[in-house]
């Protein structure tokens, strides 16, 4: 069974004290995450996060604003990285749109010929006055893709692969490759291992011990990539503000690199501008 919520403590009243609670109550529910069975973990993915905000009132999610310059130049630069893939007429599937901010600048890109669609495990995310009239959310398990098998040209999550239980992520991945249709694609963006980690426990650890279930380099996502049915995968890599469609040896051949050296120098050269901007992970597959 899953263990009772924890008690939500005392706000500690030192940055440094904040940052430490932080670290150990998101690692805590980490390790209930990995230990649950895929029946609980339907449960869990939302109960979960509602349990971390309140129990760090003083999280980054709750408490930064972003400016709404900042928030379209945030939006801009998603849309820079796909829009390859984003056309006219085209149905488009979202996972995990947060905010739904670029899912509705993506319904404004595909136009009224074209569909958006976004997969969410709650429907609070979207209660915007602004919602175009082609898009339209889908409840997920935190795994599911509940829609028609072969309706969708492209699908797209940015930042949402590292907080799913890997057996989950497998399963979402298939669930994703049944939705497409022959010939769609799907651009998957999550930050390098390498470089990480890149959740709470970058200040404690050289891992990722909090909500950050699995974080991969782009040979390890390519690899599960395969294993669902992808036969032609490809990268869009960053460099000087710009983005390239490129194959996968390039990210992977700067990641064998960068593995054969030591931690600290590895992370240092990984977080560079340069070398980040080719390895952040963002993979295409194609469905055959």
């Amino acid at each position: 069974m899953t263990p009772p919520e924890s008690p939500v403590a005392a706000a500690p009243s030192t940055e440094e004290e904040r940052l430490r609670q932080h670290y150990d109550i998101e690692k805590h529910l980490a390790a209930r995450l990995m230990g649950a069975s895929s029946e609980e973990r339907r449960e869990l993915y939302s109960s979960l996060y509602d349990e971390l905000y309140r129990r760090v009132p003083w999280h980054p999610q709750l408490t930064r604003k972003v400016a709404p310059e900042e928030r379209a130049r945030m939006v801009a630069h998603q849309l820079d990285v796909a829009r390859p893939w984003i056309r006219p007429g085209a149905t488009y599937l979202e996972l995990g749109p947060g905010d739904c901010a670029f899912a509705f600048l993506a319904a404004r890109t595909v136009g009224p010929t074209g569909r958006a669609i976004g997969v969410d495990v709650s429907a609070e995310v979207t209660r915007r006055d602004d919602q175009p009239e082609n898009f339209e959310l889908v409840l997920s398990d935190g795994s599911s893709v509940p829609v028609p098998e072969g309706s969708v040209d492209v699908a797209y999550s940015n930042q949402l692969m590292e907080h799913l239980h890997p057996e989950d992520a497998e399963r979402q991945l298939q669930a994703v490759f049944r939705a497409l249709t022959p010939g769609g694609a799907y651009l998957c963006t999550t930050p390098n291992r390498l470089s990480g980690p890149h959740d709470v426990s970058r200040a404690f650890s050289d891992t990722a011990e909090g909500l950050h279930l699995q974080e991969y380099t782009t040979g390890e996502l390519a690899a599960v990539f395969h294993a669902v049915g992808f036969t032609r995968l490809q990268c869009r890599i960053g460099l000087k503000g710009r983005f390239l469609t490129v194959g996968t040896w390039l990210p992977r051949l700067v990641e064998a690199l960068l593995g054969s050296l030591p931690g600290g120098l590895r992370r240092s050269l990984a977080r560079s501008r340069l070398v980040e901007g080719i390895i952040n992970v963002r993979l295409i597959g194609h469905k055959p």
